[in-house]
């Protein structure tokens, strides 16, 4: 792993489950910062049939160092069985924002 920044998308059912998982992960310092999106409409297959739900899409931003234990946060107390966990490299940002995200997350 290294300190190479990234986004991470993850979805929640509920404003509720997504703001306790946003501030759990900011207190553990997993993340720089929480976006919540909600009102987001997923539509997905699970269990052969096809779904539609409204979500909040949560956008986290961390360092690659932190994924092993947002991994495993996320694991433990998201409320779905399978919550999406994609990471997504930051090829280029503004150098000070980056700075910030590296200071406040900590593997």
């Amino acid at each position: 792993m290294s300190e190479h920044p990234l986004v991470v998308l993850c979805t929640c059912p509920d404003n509720d489950s997504a703001e306790r998982l946003a501030q759990r992960l900011l207190a553990d310092r997993l993340v720089a910062c929480a976006n919540l999106i909600p009102g987001v409409t997923s539509l997905y297959h699970w269990q052969g049939e096809l779904c539609r739900d409204t979500e909040v899409q949560l956008l986290l931003k961390t360092q690659a160092d932190c994924l092993p234990r947002l991994e495993a946060t996320l694991r433990e107390a998201h409320p779905y069985d399978v919550p999406e966990m994609i990471a997504l490299p930051i090829e280029w940002g503004h150098q000070p924002y980056l700075d910030w995200m590296k200071l406040h997350c900590q593997p």
